[in-house]
């Protein structure tokens, strides 16, 4: 992760919100350090044999930050960044969001500090399944369920998944995001952009925002904003500008996303789509539009550009993508800030999906899982607008106090504190 300042960690941000709920809860010292401190940390060394016979090693990581609501949830990221400090700050998040939407799980993550974009698919693989081996005592249906995050995909899943099965037996439920063909459910792949799209409808309602028209400026167009910028349509919203880690496009009249969707696919990147202007990851925080969706990394509006950001609301589609400093500009501005962990949630709730399905050996088509999602979506932004409403707070101190809340008070029932 980056920051505009170098000293403070990521997992110390994300400790920002938690300790304002924290205060708010009352939580002493002790239950305070219990829920903040990760349960279990494992690094791993992963050796590889490269195409051209060299063994390179990978640093590798799985965080469970806290299990008291069920078994840890948590994607698997490649990454040149994604080092321990990044991990445990994921994982953390992980815990509150799956608070936050009511679905029976914990929070973790994991990682290995690699750029996928330069190996090939014959060293994923191994990477991969010595990374499985490695992590493998951590994990089970009811104890650790993995998936895809930030570099890795579907096929990633399914070599996890096979390398688990030759020690364990044909086991699909031990991750999620499988192919469907392997147990994966229909609208994982959507999953998380949909459930954007439902936060923001109802956030557009309850600010008295029209979202016909309404202009979207997405930073990331992978799966996670390519998803959000397609399905954003079906509520009339007008997709401005997008951008990849190449740069941006920009063209207030609309962006026709299908052909762009298309023309990614082709060119590898979203520069130089026909019609629009080229603009940079920066200019794109700053654009005047209704809506802006941050969806690629994080800590991309800090303290710097947070004073300029022009949109009404700000939909956080990334993980951790406001820093806390950048957070208190934008409230004090007017602008809404709609949390991470409410915003992003569609993909583990759709992974909820999937892990049930796979235990019980039964396929739900489209419609019930999204309107399953939308019903989980729509109920966890009500709570929290409710509670917006009743304290007068932020959505994200509303989201952390909820998700904090409860996991403080399933720690009391099982006799954690």
């Amino acid at each position: 992760m980056t920051s505009t300042n170098e000293n403070v960690s990521a997992f110390d941000e994300v400790n920002v919100f938690f300790d304002r709920a924290a205060d708010r809860l009352g939580l002493g010292d002790g239950r305070r350090e219990m829920l903040r401190t990760p349960w279990r940390e494992l690094q791993v060394s992963i050796p590889v044999r490269m195409d051209d016979g060299t063994i390179k090693v990978f640093a590798g990581y799985r965080i469970q930050h806290n299990g008291a609501r069920g078994p840890y949830k948590g994607g698997i990221r490649y990454h040149p960044e994604a080092n321990q400090d990044e991990i445990r700050a994921l994982s953390s998040l992980m815990t509150w969001k799956t608070a936050l939407v009511e679905i029976p799980f914990g929070g973790a993550k994991g990682g290995v500090q690699c750029d996928p974009t330069q190996l090939s698919e014959g060293e994923l693989n191994r990477l991969t399944r010595r990374f499985t081996a490695n992590i493998e005592h951590l994990l089970g249906v009811s104890r650790d369920i993995p998936a895809p995050d930030l570099g890795t995909n579907s096929q990633t899943m399914a070599w996890m998944m096979d390398a688990y099965s030759q020690i364990h037996g044909h086991t699909p439920a031990i991750v999620t995001g499988k192919p469907v063909e392997l147990g994966g459910s229909v609208g994982r792949d959507s999953a998380t952009g949909r459930g954007v799209v439902y936060v923001t409808r109802e956030t557009a309602v309850d600010l008295g925002m029209d979202p016909t028209g309404a202009r979207v400026a997405i930073q990331g167009f992978g799966q996670v904003g390519s998803w959000t910028a397609r399905i954003a349509g079906e509520l009339g919203c007008m997709v401005t500008a997008v951008s990849d880690v190449q740069g941006g496009i920009h063209n207030d009249r609309g962006i026709d996303v299908e052909q762009l969707v298309k023309y990614q696919a082709e060119a590898g990147t979203v520069v130089g789509f026909p019609g629009t202007e080229r603009i940079t990851n920066e200019e794109l925080i700053e654009l005047d539009c209704e809506i802006l969706v941050p969806a690629a990394i994080d800590r991309v509006i800090h303290q710097d550009n947070a004073p300029r950001v022009k949109a009404m609301v700000v939909v956080e589609a990334a993980n951790h993508p406001v820093t806390p400093e950048a957070d208190d500009i934008l409230n004090d501005r007017g602008v809404k800030v709609i949390p991470d962990v409410l915003v992003n949630a569609g993909g583990v709730v759709v992974s909820y999906f999937e892990w049930t399905q796979n235990l019980y050996q039964h396929q739900w088509d489209m419609t019930r899982v999204n309107d399953e999602l939308n019903k989980i979506m729509t109920r966890a932004y009500r709570s929290v607008a409710d509670r917006v409403a009743r304290d007068k707070i932020t959505h994200r101190d509303a989201s952390f106090q909820i998700a904090v809340e409860r996991v403080a008070h399933v720690s009391r029932l099982r006799g954690f504190i």
